[in-house]
């Protein structure tokens, strides 16, 4: 498995390509890993308090599973990408230091230290090469990865951790200094790139929770629940993707639509954007669009959406209120959707191949100049064919 498995092959050493070769590594660490964030939306969306079958004893393993689990399947799947089972072995270890005492699910971190665990015993298995001594290599071998992954897991509790943690308490500062400024639209450009790293509970529940607690009891209602928490641009994103993104993910999106859409768990859609990091851009743009309705319309909630799903919006939308929330919703999809789209290229840039089987041959439109089919090398042109023939009969 490589990062191109999931984007196209990046060429070239500019920004751009840079960025997006990024993109395509992070995809390759959380894309294999989405049956793992779906199994944790629906058991979040059924069973915590506000979910569809309340069960306290069901909900206890959403905790473990956001916290644990998941950072240590990415920082798994980082480390065999960059080394093989022995890298993902260290990077899971390595993984574990960073989840101990967290207080926000360490997703960012895990994609951090889990390749570069792995490339540091990629290094020492390089430097000991045809240097152990017959009858030790097993030996060198599993004291070698114990070593190197304890010691990062010790660094990832004392280092990384805390780093991913500061950077959860700026964000949430960079957001609290908009609202105080009246720039709520702008709050997008912030929040919405922190969500997709994984911060949005921290943001929400940390930042605008509270704010809006106090404003809501002061004015019955408050649009500062709805900043973070409108399902709106997550569902114009997975519908982007449905109609224009890469062919092999079209199938996965409407699960994913109803997990985010319908129940409420906007972690479902993150790793698209992370796949494809431009499309922060079309986030940006949905979320400041749907704030903005809901400013000009006077929009508020009475508490906190959670899940942020369409069914929440609705229970916690004041009498009279309900036009302001839909439009902004609304709008934020259709601009999200929109933005996304044009980033996507509209689907032109997907080949024809990538939607055939192993055993299916290209067809022929007759606006193409040229078919490859997938087991030939050579360009068969439509209007050669028919010459060759022509030839033949005479």
């Amino acid at each position: 498995m490589t990062s191109s498995s999931y984007t196209p092959e990046v060429k070239g050493q500019g920004l751009r390509a840079t960025v997006q070769r990024l993109g395509g590594y992070l995809a390759a660490m959380v894309m294999p890993n989405i049956g793992a964030f779906i199994a944790w939306g629906l058991i979040t969306a059924l069973f915590i308090p506000t979910g569809w079958i309340p069960n306290k004893t069901l909900a206890e393993l959403v905790g473990p599973i956001i916290s644990i689990l998941l950072p240590v399947l990415i920082g798994y799947t980082g480390g065999r990408l960059v080394h093989g089972q022995r890298g993902a072995v260290v990077a899971a270890v390595a993984t574990m230091g960073l989840v101990v005492g967290a207080d926000v699910p360490m997703i960012l971190g895990a994609m951090i230290i889990g390749p570069l665990t792995a490339y540091v015993l990629k290094l020492f298995d390089g430097l000991v090469e045809d240097k152990i001594r017959p009858g030790f290599e097993m030996l060198v071998d599993n004291f070698s990865a114990g070593i190197i992954g304890a010691a990062m897991a010790i660094g990832g509790v004392y280092g990384i951790g805390p780093v991913v943690e500061w950077l959860t308490k700026q964000a949430g500062s960079g957001v609290d200094w908009l609202v105080d400024k009246d720039l709520l639209p702008l709050t997008s450009v912030l929040v919405e790139p922190a969500k997709v790293l994984f911060l949005n509970n921290a943001i929400n529940h940390g930042v605008f929770g509270p704010l809006g607690i106090a404003e809501a009891a002061d004015k019955g209602k408050s649009i500062l629940f709805m900043i973070e928490s409108n399902p709106g641009p997550g569902l114009g994103l997975l519908l982007a993707f449905m109609v224009f993104g890469p062919r092999a993910l079209r199938a996965s999106t409407p699960a994913a639509i109803i997990v985010q859409f319908l129940g409420g768990i906007h972690e479902i859609y993150f790793p698209y954007v992370l796949m494809k990091p431009k499309l922060i851009l079309a986030m940006i743009a949905g979320g400041a669009a749907g704030v903005g309705t809901f400013v000009i319309t006077g929009a508020g909630l009475v508490a906190t959406p959670s899940p942020g799903s369409i069914f929440a919006y609705l229970a916690v939308t004041p009498k009279g209120g309900y036009f302001g929330v839909i439009l902004g919703i609304v709008i934020a999809a259709a601009v999200t959707f929109a933005v996304a789209s044009a980033l996507l290229g509209f689907g032109r840039g997907e080949p024809v191949e990538a939607a055939l089987g192993p055993d299916e041959e290209a067809v022929v439109r007759p606006d193409e100049e040229a078919v490859v089919r997938p087991d030939e090398e050579t360009v068969v042109r439509p209007d050669e064919t028919l010459n060759k023939s022509a030839k033949q009969e005479v």
